[in-house]
């Protein structure tokens, strides 16, 4: 009796031990100083020298950074101004995420995974039949965009368009091919494109040829937006609303949207571009884009197109709580959003040996490779993606980092800074 006794007490023991080592999910905190997050705060102003260097010189018109250790906030500023209205830059300003709108659509998609909706390895024709049978470019006439094809080795999977080996390419800025055969279709870019339906440019995009068989190459390309239009499919609710109520409302996302209130236009940060020959930021004209196909006012006008691919603006705070998110393992706040093995899973190399230079590609993310952790700091197993107006993040959950960098540009020479950037915030640790 005495030995059960005793034994029943070790149990309860390190069970009380067990549930005390146990990490807890971390919230965004502020900290008084930097030193509280870890980092130096001599080190820190190393930063601002570089902002502010970049401000001066014409490179940019502003920039806000914000830095999270171990959920503690080392680093959140702004820097420069709106130059039309010579008003300094502020930390709450709404900025187009573009391409950052991917991660959160794949987590999307694997919520939807995560109630037996479809496995990844299905095609995505059981739920787009568009997509059935796809056709392999095989000759173009540039002349007039015609084309011939070859049948496809196999089906597109939800894994393939989650990692972006389906063989779909970008319309408006991918290869010259994919630019004139979407054109010609009337496939969009997904950015500022207003009052026309993802449905109907999906179901279009189904039938036009790939730029490669399935799972032979890493494309960049309109997967995301096909997966927008899955989650469309498979929840019955707009890919807008999936969002809102499943992600952003959970998370207290409260500036993020593919099309702002008119209350919120005001803090919308305005676009720039360069001046090719002086290279210094100046407005951006009234249409944006290779051939003037974005309206410089977007998200600040009404819109029916929801693109998963690059349709969001934010805040720099509201997507550093998403990668906090997903930093903690899918919870944040008490709200779990993911399980931890589909987070596992996300931010994994799940294209094998298919190249993608030094780095891999997750399901949404790019992957830091040990090979690639030779090149920056940025430790293997960091997370990361940008945006095609100069934003960018990475979650390095060995240091348990947030980083973000968030500017306002297209095109830009200068996309250096964010490498810089990388340097300056890893130099900073001081624990």
């Amino acid at each position: 009796m005495k030995k059960i006794t005793w034994l029943i007490a070790c149990l309860l023991i390190a069970g009380i031990a067990f549930s005390q080592n146990k990490p807890t999910p971390v919230v965004i905190t502020p900290v008084p100083a930097p030193a509280a997050a870890g980092f130096s705060a001599e080190r820190l102003q190393r930063i601002d020298g570089i902002l502010a260097e970049y401000v001066d010189k014409g490179r940019m018109n502003g920039a806000v950074a914000l830095i999270i250790h171990n959920g503690k906030i080392a680093y959140y500023k702004s820097v420069g101004y709106d130059k039309d209205a010579n008003t300094p830059l502020q930390k709450d300003a709404i900025f187009r995420i573009a391409s950052q709108t991917k991660a959160i659509t794949s987590v999307a998609v694997m919520m939807l995974y995560e109630e037996g909706k479809f496995l990844l390895d299905d095609p995505i024709s059981n739920y787009i039949p568009e997509f059935r049978k796809p056709v392999v470019l095989d000759k173009f006439n540039k002349a007039d965009s015609s084309y011939t094809s070859v049948p496809s080795k196999r089906e597109i999977t939800i894994r393939d368009l989650l990692t972006h080996t389906s063989g779909i390419g970008y319309a408006q800025i991918g290869s010259p091919e994919a630019n004139a055969i979407y054109a010609k279709a009337g496939v969009v870019g997904g950015i500022g494109v207003g009052k026309i339906l993802l449905a109907d440019k999906m179901k279009i995009l189904g039938r036009l040829p790939l730029m490669h068989h399935p799972g032979e190459k890493w494309t960049y390309g309109l997967n995301t937006d096909v997966l927008g239009y899955l989650v469309e499919v498979t929840s019955g609710m707009s890919l807008d609303a999936f969002l809102r109520k499943r992600i952003f409302e959970p998370l207290g996302m409260k500036d993020t949207y593919f099309y702002l209130p008119k209350e919120k236009y005001k803090r919308l940060a305005m676009l720039y571009t360069e001046d090719t020959a002086t290279g210094r930021v100046v407005p951006m004209p009234e249409r944006i884009g290779i051939n003037g196909e974005f309206a410089r006012d977007y998200p600040a006008t009404e819109g029916t197109y929801f693109s998963g691919g690059g349709g969001l603006s934010s805040t720099i705070y509201d997507y550093a709580i998403f990668l906090q998110m997903m930093l903690n393992d899918g919870i944040y706040n008490g709200k779990r959003i993911l399980s931890r093995n589909s987070v596992r899973m996300m931010t994994m190399n799940q294209i094998g040996d298919i190249s993608r230079g030094p780095n891999k590609f997750g399901l949404g993310f790019g992957i830091t490779t040990e090979k690639g952790s030779a090149v920056l700091p940025t430790q293997e197993g960091t997370f990361e993606w940008g945006g095609m107006f100069a934003t960018s993040y990475w979650v390095d959950p060995k240091e348990k980092l947030v980083a973000l960098l968030y500017r306002n540009i297209y095109p830009t020479r200068w996309g250096n800074l964010g490498n810089l950037f990388k340097v300056l915030v890893y130099q900073a640790i001081n624990n």
